[in-house]
């Protein structure tokens, strides 16, 4: 053995004998037990980061430990075309060349985004590898892909069919940079300073940050309980002086108007504000509307029209101060501003016609009435579903609570285009485009969260009923970040329980944020983003993997840093002097023994007798660790065992009788190996492959379990 371990030639050599051998596939347990996850796909947006590093190393554990046990598991790989993000990369790309994708067309810029996509792929498929993730390559899916765009046709007339997607004129949240909406949960709120301004509305003062939505407001809004205004009635018109000039406006009482905001009045933009919007659809208000889709004003701002609304804005309070109209200005007003996640667009409310799915509509399922929102509570209520740690679970309960209709449409043009079609009057909605000529298809695209919320069976061959989706579905466990339990995890379940009327896992684990050392968001402009193959170069991918692992405790974040990372170097080059010590310097007339059952039939030392003792114990708590998914514990106590009981105590005693304690060295060697492969599998194979053993490699042995067992 080399007196250091050299990870760069290792661990490319293990992947490949793994992977040539079919080691990852499922059929090598042919008559185990079916075990399954899916990988939660990487966006083909650039290249992987710490956080998914834990992803995989958790699934990978899992999948490890399992495939020991004989279960028949896979772990199915694939990435996601991430149409939003993916989209705004390559828009972002051509504004730097002075383009637009109106420049290309949507074929020319569709060919461009997907170029952009395989690279990015390519990139993250050769960083899963390098993580040591024993996926099934052979297996690998893409939310794009024929086979998933199959699948999405599908899902959509299923649930069309079902009367749970319509089409209608809603308030969407409106990205004007990228031109398309945005759904609830893909908002980012951020504070902003700005000015708010008090303004002189006839005999009301009204506040408000947004001067330009005002041209149209001819409706001044009060609770009816408000005794400052009891002298107004419900419907009366009033004369007021406005931006333009003279206008009627009409009083409407209101329950949702706070009395205590403010003056306890406000005028109404039902157009560009939500509240607004379902005020005005409670009174049969007229909606009219007064900013563009390019965020610039309309015909009814008169000498303003055609000015984008951050221009307009001081031209607008110039013209109420002329005609004094402007009370006061508060200039150190702190309030959210709704931006786009993905893009960074301020948010401006729009009305648009829209494809929705109806998660409050009752339909017939297993003979009873349900609703999408009562399906997706039932199966964690009942306990189909179980969420780990459960602390999640209310939160999960809130968010079904106030879930509104989804609005799947988006305006992008990279995505799943949505199938329905239309010729004069005519509309088809179908899986395949419609025969004959002069159909024209639906420009819009679908939110990428429909196509991701089929991941758990579209990835096992449906629509078609395949083995693999009679064999591994439901999943056993969707393993992944708490921060996407809305986004993903929650869609998944609607859409499952909606289309297979079957859960699509049985557990949830949330893992935390991957944070630096001061648990500090990690971002490029504070310098403290740890790259995983620039740790996997410098320490190697073990190291890594058992760093990330120790601190992870169900839900919380993880703070990791290079020093930590280094630290568990350390461990890895322990573990390569202990095999040292028992391989190269066993003596000649040691015995060695590829079976538990001669060793432990002959421990007479009181010190053998300690350290299988000890093992047992280990192998106890660190199979109760991965079981409860409390990884931090199993890594910790194999860790302590190691280091410390093995290495520290019993190793240094057995240097006097090492012929008699040679067979009893190897055999707690071994089996520490295999608990320990899980965690750190480059090394485990490398050394267990040295020691005396019977099997192919490590990943084949069977777990460990306390006493004697014959082979």
């Amino acid at each position: 053995m080399d007196k250091i371990y050299d990870q760069t030639k290792r661990e490319d050599k293990w992947y490949k004998f793994w992977e040539e051998n079919g080691y990852f596939k499922p059929e090598i347990n042919p008559d185990g037990k079916p075990y399954s996850i899916v990988l939660p796909p990487p966006n083909v947006t650039g290249t992987l980061h710490i956080g998914h590093a834990l992803m995989l190393v958790i699934q990978d554990i899992l999948i490890r430990y399992h495939r020991m046990l004989g279960d028949k598991t896979l772990w199915l790989p694939g990435t996601d075309h991430a149409a939003i993000a993916t989209n705004a990369k390559v828009e972002a790309i051509l504004y730097e060349e002075g383009k637009t994708k109106h420049d290309l067309g949507r074929e020319a810029f569709l060919k461009r985004v997907e170029d952009f996509a395989q690279a990015s792929h390519d990139t993250i498929i050769n960083q899963i590898r390098a993580m040591g993730a024993s996926v099934d390559w052979d297996r690998e899916a893409y939310t794009l892909d024929d086979k998933r765009s199959l699948a999405v046709r599908t899902a959509f007339k299923n649930l069309f069919d079902k009367g749970l997607i319509y089409q209608g004129e809603i308030i969407v949240n409106w990205d004007p940079y990228l031109a398309t909406t945005v759904s609830d949960d893909e908002i980012a709120w951020k504070e902003q300073t700005t000015p708010f301004y008090y303004l002189q509305y006839g005999p009301f003062v009204i506040a408000t940050a947004r001067p330009e939505t005002k041209f149209g407001d001819k409706y001044v809004v009060m609770h009816p309980k408000d005794k400052r205004y009891s002298e107004y009635k419900d419907g009366q018109k009033i004369e007021v002086e406005w931006i333009n000039g003279k206008i009627t406006a009409t009083i409407i009482k209101d329950e949702s108007i706070d009395m205590e905001f403010g003056t306890g009045v406000m005028t109404i933009t039902p157009w560009h504000d939500k509240l607004d919007f379902e005020i005005a659809k409670r009174h049969n208000l007229d909606i009219e509307q007064v900013i563009d889709f390019n965020a610039k004003l309309l015909p009814i701002a008169s000498t303003l029209a055609g000015q984008h609304i951050k221009k307009a804005r001081p031209l607008i309070i110039e013209k109420l101060k002329e005609k004094g109209l402007v009370v006061k200005v508060d200039e150190n007003y702190v309030h959210r501003i709704a931006t786009n996640y993905r893009g960074g667009g301020v948010i401006e409310p729009q009305i648009k016609k829209q494809w929705m799915i109806d998660v409050n509509k009752e339909f017939e399922q297993k003979n009873k009435l349900v609703t999408l929102k009562t399906l997706m509570k039932g199966v964690v209520e009942n306990k189909e579903i179980k969420i780990i740690p459960d602390k999640f679970v209310k939160t999960y309960y809130h968010w079904i609570n106030n879930l509104r209709d989804w609005c799947i449409s988006r305006q992008i043009w990279y995505g799943h285009r949505i199938p329905v079609w239309y010729k004069e009057d005519e509309t088809y909605v179908g899986i395949e485009a419609p025969e004959g000529e002069g159909w024209e298809q639906d420009s819009d695209t679908l939110d990428t969260w429909f196509s991701a919320g089929l991941w758990t069976f579209s990835t096992l061959g449906w629509p078609d009923e395949t083995e693999d989706l009679k064999t591994f579905h439901p999943t056993s466990v969707m393993e992944t970040g708490y921060d996407i339990l809305f986004f993903w995890v929650a869609r998944m379940i609607l859409m499952t329980e909606a289309i297979l009327e079957d859960i699509p896992f049985k557990e949830v684990f949330l893992h935390g944020l991957v944070r630096d050392a001061e648990k500090q968001k990690m971002s490029k402009s504070k310098g403290n983003v740890i790259d995983p193959l620039d740790m996997t170069a410098k320490y190697g991918t073990d190291a890594l993997r058992i760093a990330l692992i120790f601190s992870t405790a169900a839900g919380n974040d993880i703070p990791i840093s290079e020093d930590k990372i280094r630290g568990m170097r350390n461990f890895t080059n322990k573990l390569w002097n202990i095999g040292r010590f028992i391989i190269d310097f066993a003596p000649e007339d040691a015995k060695h023994h590829d079976d538990s059952f001669t060793v432990l039939s002959n421990l007479e030392n009181k010190d053998d007798n300690y350290i299988v003792e000890e093992l047992g114990r280990t192998i106890q708590k660190v199979t109760k660790g991965l079981n409860t998914y409390e990884f931090h514990f199993a890594a910790q106590v194999l860790y302590d065992f190691i280091w410390h009981k093995f290495a520290d105590t019993y190793v240094e005693s057995t240097k006097d009788r090492r012929a008699e304690a040679q067979p009893v060295l190897e055999y707690v060697f071994k089996i520490s190996l295999e608990l320990l492969h899980p965690f750190m599998p480059f090394i485990t194979e490398e050394l267990w492959q040295k020691l005396p053993h019977s099997g192919k490699s490590i990943m084949l042995s069977k777990w460990p379990v306390p006493g004697i067992t014959a082979k």
